[in-house]
């Protein structure tokens, strides 16, 4: 049985190295690298999704999914298309239908960012942008009914900007459970790693 942790935008796969780290069950993690699974294809959120289901399709079944952000939406849009792999389903801040004002406007953000903040992130300035204006018509309300695995829905207690989605996904996926974690913004990994690996341990014991 597999764990796939997935990492957000402006993250990489060490963002989850503390919440690991407090997981005392032994259980097999892998946290892709969503940037190095590009492979210098061109950077748009299509051929992220194509690299990341191949790479899932070659690890042993069945999948457990925990996905931040970025991450959840990709688990989320993988654990639609292939429900038969899936064991279940953990998805941290992640909206289900992409909030076009908010890209549209962090995207403009961007813009005046200077190149040096990104140099930490993986992606480059343009790289962000690209792969959000790729996002602008993500919409799988219609197919969140499809997702048959146990679910957790996870988001942090200051994260206003995707509580929202977080109870919507919660309602609308069948076996869908929600947990808000205290005092964590957006990053809950970052934020709080400790009470994360406590929640998704309950949850991955029954």
């Amino acid at each position: 049985m597999q764990y796939i942790f997935v990492h957000g935008l402006g993250q990489n796969k060490n963002s989850w190295d503390k919440t690991i780290s407090f997981i005392s069950t032994s259980i097999n993690v892998v946290c892709p690298d969503l940037i190095a699974l590009l492979n210098n294809d061109e950077i748009s959120y299509a051929n992220l999704y194509r690299r990341f289901s191949n790479y899932c399709n070659s690890l042993s079944e069945p999948l457990n999914f925990c996905g931040l952000s970025l991450g959840g939406v990709i688990a989320l849009n993988y654990a639609i298309d292939n429900p038969a792999k899936m064991q279940s389903l953990v998805l941290i801040g992640a909206q289900y239908k992409m909030p076009k004002t908010l890209l549209k406007l962090q995207n403009t953000i961007f813009r005046f960012m200077p190149k040096s903040t990104f140099r930490n992130m993986g992606f480059q300035k343009e790289d962000f942008m690209k792969l959000t204006n790729s996002m602008l018509d993500l919409d799988f309300s219609d197919k969140l009914k499809d997702v048959s695995c146990a679910t957790l829905i996870v988001c942090g207690e200051k994260d206003g900007a995707n509580k929202k989605a977080a109870n919507e996904l919660a309602v609308s996926i069948p076996k869908a459970n929600i947990r808000f974690i205290k005092n964590a913004k957006h990053e809950v990994n970052v934020d709080s790693p400790n009470e994360l690996a406590h929640v998704l341990e309950s949850f991955y014991q029954g």
